[in-house]
């Protein structure tokens, strides 16, 4: 099997939307759990004092979270693996709506990702920013060149009347 540019893409993108997908069942476990016991559970385990400032400073975070919260992380998180699933659906069969989608969806988070490795230069942001540069840059020459196959458009089918 041939993976052209489109399809690499696309696998990219449904590993995008597998692990919104698994964010959104984490979160979703966590309802009705005691976070704050949950936490202080795991800061014993860490041997970390509950008198430490950044302990502290996380069990107050934590206290803040409600179960109404969690269900807006969940149903956003959702929603963002249903759009990556169907956006790797639509490069995969190399339908041009979702490579214009994958471009402006790609170009939207530049400016931010420019920013963070602006503020934070480290491994992880300098990788995003490379992946998002070359994965925008391809969009934009497969838009340019129309060198995705496409499926021919119908143009309405005219029956030839004979008399």
């Amino acid at each position: 099997m041939n993976v052209s540019g489109l399809g690499v893409i696309a696998v990219l993108e449904a590993c995008k939307g597998v692990l919104a997908l698994l964010v959104a069942v984490g979160v979703h476990a966590l309802a009705g759990v005691d976070l704050h016991q949950e936490a202080l559970n795991v800061f014993a385990y860490l041997h970390l004092a509950e008198s430490n400032h950044y302990v502290e400073m996380s069990l107050h975070s934590i206290d803040k979270i409600t179960n109404s919260g969690l269900t807006m992380v969940t149903t956003i998180a959702l929603g963002y693996a249903l759009i990556r699933f169907i956006e790797s659906y639509g490069l995969w069969h190399q339908m041009r709506w979702t490579e214009w989608f994958a471009f402006l969806s790609g170009a939207v988070y530049l400016p931010f990702e420019i920013y963070e490795v602006v503020n934070d230069q480290n491994a992880i942001t300098i990788g995003v920013l490379v992946i998002n540069l070359v994965v925008v840059s391809y969009m934009y020459y497969v838009l340019k060149s129309g060198s995705g196959k496409h499926a021919p458009q119908e143009s309405g089918s005219r029956v030839s009347h004979s008399l």
